[in-house]
């Protein structure tokens, strides 16, 4: 069930809302509803994760006991269940495809077992919730109803933000249900449905189009097209869905973390990786890079850290070479900019510095939409090879209709803070400012209210543009 559907705006959400604010259990509705929202798209692998849910509370209620070897060898073991599990579904059969190329004389055979949605999304949440019991950051919960209500809370289930537990704890035992939360929720919902409806599907079959000619009819102007197209559906694609959780989150009494900043503004990659999926980029800088010595340990240390977390990063995404040599890239850029590019970026002008950031990133997404590095290549070539330098080919010529236009130029004006901009010049008040109560979780949001005529102009179209189109799920499904 995705959230940009008409049975889940119209049908499973007030039906949830509306029994989750009446009802005198509503942990125990949330968690039932998460339950059948999982259900519905991923069937019996909800046993899958109800099952990762009772041994990993188990486990760490015990860890949160111990003491000394006994309290490290049960975090070992649960950390390699988790693991091991997303091992399983998600590697396997990339680990096995690899062998057979390397020694044919094994004869594997791909085990073909079905990725559970958002297995990566619930993974590091059980990951960060363990390594949090185990340095003393958080104790235990030791509700088994709240702990599963953390894990399955269907907003951030399948596609994030990674919530930590820490964040959301004490609204897992008490939350504040207000009129102005859940209005927030409602403008942060439509905002997220917008991005979603009206500018990432309109986009998508050109970047489609274009990622899917023949190299040898690819010209420049059909590859820029759909690196540009690509470059916004993806972004409006995946903040769309975090603002559609965060909306979401609002209504029910919960407040999760932001997951974009603008990540097309930054002034350098380093910059980017601040902007860009933050809950992940923050997990990565917590749980793996400053656990294995940040930048304490010199330079080939700092340049080690920083290669394992990219090489991570890019598997993360998918069992593939390209999602590797797409995290390498970008910790190489880091890597750099660390080293000496950094210092003279901030010198340069912001629109120089701003330029080189979004071509590198749009480069990046090539390796990161190709079907495979030699696809990748050729779709570079296809960008940069002077002998390509050509208007779009017909097809891309017929698909670039005003609907498409119109998505192309919101999307790009829209991806700067523009709006916020232009919001404060006439005087829109911000949310942040105007409730006491928010503020300290808010402070950095600069939320403004958007007018009720706007909301419903925007939620009305993009209905209207749902009911009459095919299913198009959110690309952070696939990890």
């Amino acid at each position: 069930m995705l959230f940009s559907s008409i049975i889940f705006i119209f049908f499973f959400l007030p039906v949830l809302l509306g029994v989750y604010l009446l009802s005198g259990m509503r942990t125990a509705v949330l968690l039932a509803g998460s339950v059948a929202f999982y259900t519905w798209g991923e069937g019996l692998y909800v046993l899958l994760l109800g099952a990762l849910i009772v041994v990993n509370y188990s486990l760490v209620r015990w860890l949160g006991r111990l003491q000394g070897r006994s309290r490290l060898l049960t975090l070992i073991s649960a950390l390699t269940i988790n693991l091991g599990v997303l091992a399983l579904f998600k590697y396997a059969d990339f680990i096995i495809a690899n062998l057979q190329l390397m020694m044919p004389s094994l004869a594997l055979q791909p085990l073909g077992l079905k990725l559970p949605l958002g297995i990566s999304f619930f993974t590091f949440q059980l990951l960060s919730y363990i390594a949090d019991v185990y340095r003393r950051r958080v104790a235990p919960e030791p509700n088994l109803l709240r702990f599963a209500t953390y894990i399955l809370m269907f907003p951030h289930l399948i596609a994030g933000p990674i919530v930590r537990y820490a964040d959301i704890r004490d609204e897992l035992a008490s939350r504040h249900l207000s009129l102005e939360r859940f209005g927030l929720g409602v403008q942060y919902f439509i905002i997220g449905l917008c991005q979603k409806v009206l500018v990432a599907n309109t986009l998508a079959p050109m970047a489609d189009h274009a990622f899917s000619l023949p190299v040898t009819e690819l010209v420049a102007g059909d590859a820029w097209a759909g690196i540009v197209a690509y470059s916004l559906q993806i972004y409006f694609d995946f903040c769309g869905y975090s603002n559609m959780a965060i909306g979401l989150a609002f209504m029910l009494g919960f407040t999760f973390p932001r997951n974009f900043d603008y990540p097309y503004a930054a002034r350098s990659i380093t910059d980017f990786w601040r902007r860009w999926h933050m809950s992940l980029s923050f997990w990565f800088r917590d749980y793996v890079y400053i656990p294995l010595g940040g930048n304490r340990g010199g330079q080939l240390a700092t340049v080690r850290n920083l290669l394992v977390v990219f090489v991570l990063t890019g598997l993360w995404h998918g069992a593939a070479w390209n999602f590797i040599i797409w995290g390498l890239f970008h910790g190489g850029f880091l890597l750099i900019e660390r080293l000496w590019l950094g210092n003279q970026l901030v010198r340069l002008p912001a629109l120089v510095s701003a330029t080189y950031a979004l071509l590198a990133v749009m480069i990046g997404w090539v390796f990161f939409r190709a079907t495979n590095l030699s696809h990748a290549m050729s779709y570079l070539a296809g960008m940069f090879d002077p002998s390509r330098w050509a208007m779009p080919g017909v097809g891309t010529q017929v698909l670039l209709t005003p609907e498409v236009f119109t998505a192309y130029t919101f999307g790009i004006l829209l991806a700067w803070p523009s709006l916020p901009w232009l919001l404060d010049r006439f005087g829109v008040q911000r949310v942040a400012r105007s409730q006491r109560i928010l503020e300290e979780r808010l402070d950095t949001l600069h939320v403004h209210r958007i007018s009720t005529p706007i909301l419903l102009a925007g939620f009305t179209l993009a209905c209207a543009l749902l009911a009459g189109s095919t299913l198009n799920p959110f690309l952070y499904f696939r990890f």
